[in-house]
């Protein structure tokens, strides 16, 4: 059998492609949906994972995800091979309607073999943790940044796509088998192993049509998409906001983050809604004392990644319970140093906290920062989840704000900002 094609034949080199990517397409929808839905298990508000669910999870999606990369591999390797190739004429030029809906089901399938893979490894690129790739190139992509709202999109292309791809491959094994049962002849015999010749009709269909029939189901796919909103990043908060609490000092910006390590990897989320209300003296009293502290947070508003949904679960913060955590404190002297001594709650748990405070005063302006980390056990977040290799039981928070003071600020002031996610 011969390594290229005919105008009459397929070669062994286009065989090889063929086949092998149809093996690893099949082989990634049954992978594809299991792995999802065990992350489905595993996100679900009522359901405790375990250690061995999560790494289960890990495992199918680190394998999707590499047998994704492959596919992509070869698939750009079969289209520059079919380019540099004669294609077989159809055996059935002569069927004008029949002929163009073969050839845009192969535009399709040759697009969304690229497009897919593709899809899926920037949604990855542009997510933190959870399953890796598994080769030795990294896990990022240029020119692709870690950002929720590019993985949110991204992978609802993929999640389109993907049907896409489905119905491209039900309607390309549909008409082979119409052309072997129905019409008896060698369209899909010409494409097993051994050497076979078919005459095709004179007649044959052109590219053009085809290929904006192609487009036009691309663009309808991802056009319905973006109608029912799969598009349209949310903006992470999935809860009722926390009350505004009156101020005299106005808040420019400010941010509330957390980075757990998973996998080995860091993960960093940010709270969207979260407020603070200071009392501050610059003079200390008898006991050090400058004033006090409580800060408000709604769990709820947390984004993490791929992880989020994971995060908001029973075994983690269970934030239908317990939709807010709080840290309150007394703002004293540490040396030369402001420390906020306190308590923080998450979820039904309380532990005394101790953080040190970056403060520098400038007129009627405050910047401020500090942060600590925690163990999440303590807190009796994640404790279906003991094996540090799959979640680090040290968690970091990181805060910072820059506040103006109104006019009738005076020496000892009351604060209270609204968080907003950077």
């Amino acid at each position: 059998m011969p390594f290229g094609n005919t105008a009459t034949s397929y070669g062994s080199v286009t065989k090889f492609f063929h086949w092998t990517i149809a093996l690893m397409i099949l082989s990634m929808f049954p992978l594809g949906w299991v792995a999802s839905e065990l992350a489905h298990r595993i996100e679900a508000p009522d359901i405790t994972a375990s250690d061995a669910m999560i790494a289960w999870a890990k495992t199918l999606f680190s394998i999707h995800k590499t047998l994704g990369i492959a596919i992509f591999a070869v698939a750009l390797l079969r289209i520059l091979w079919v380019v540099s190739q004669p294609k077989p004429k159809l055996l059935n030029g002569d069927k004008p309607l029949e002929a163009r809906l073969a050839e845009t089901v192969h535009w399709l399938l040759y697009g969304s073999l690229v497009l897919v893979p593709l899809s899926g490894w920037v949604h990855h690129a542009s997510t933190t943790g959870y399953a890796p790739i598994w080769w030795p190139f990294g896990q990022g992509l240029p020119f692709v940044p870690k950002d929720p709202a590019v993985a949110e999109v991204t992978g609802a292309v993929h999640f389109i796509l993907q049907w896409v791809l489905a119905g491209s491959i039900a309607l390309h094994v549909a008409g082979a088998l119409k052309h072997h049962i129905v019409d008896r002849d060698a369209t899909l015999r010409r494409m097993l192993p051994g050497h076979l010749t078919a005459l095709p009709t004179e007649t044959q269909p052109g590219h053009a049509l085809p290929v904006l029939a192609a487009l036009a189901v691309w663009a309808a796919a991802l056009g319905g998409g973006a109608w029912a909103g799969w598009l349209s990043p949310e903006d992470g908060a999935r809860a009722e906001a926390l009350a505004e609490v009156s101020s005299e000092w106005q808040v420019e910006e400010g941010s509330l983050s957390i980075t757990i390590v998973q996998n080995g990897s860091d993960v960093t989320g940010s709270f969207a809604d979260w407020t603070a209300e200071i009392t501050y003296d610059p003079e200390a009293d008898a006991e050090g004392r400058h004033g006090d502290v409580k800060v408000t947070v709604s769990i709820p508003s947390l984004t993490l990644g791929s992880v989020t949904g994971q995060a908001m679960g029973a075994d983690f913060f269970a934030a239908e319970d317990f939709p807010t955590a709080v840290f309150e404190a007394d703002l004293v002297e540490s040396g030369e140093a402001l420390t906020a001594e306190g308590t923080l709650r998450i979820r039904d748990q309380s532990a005394p906290v101790s953080m040190p405070v970056d403060l520098a005063l400038d007129g009627d302006r405050a910047e401020a920062s500090g942060g600590l980390a925690v163990n999440r056990m303590t807190f009796n977040v994640g404790t279906g989840t003991t094996d540090e290799s799959t979640l680090a039981h040290e968690v970091r928070i990181d805060w910072q704000l820059t506040a103006t003071r109104g006019a009738e600020g005076g020496d000892e002031t009351s604060a209270a900002t609204e968080g907003t996610a950077q």
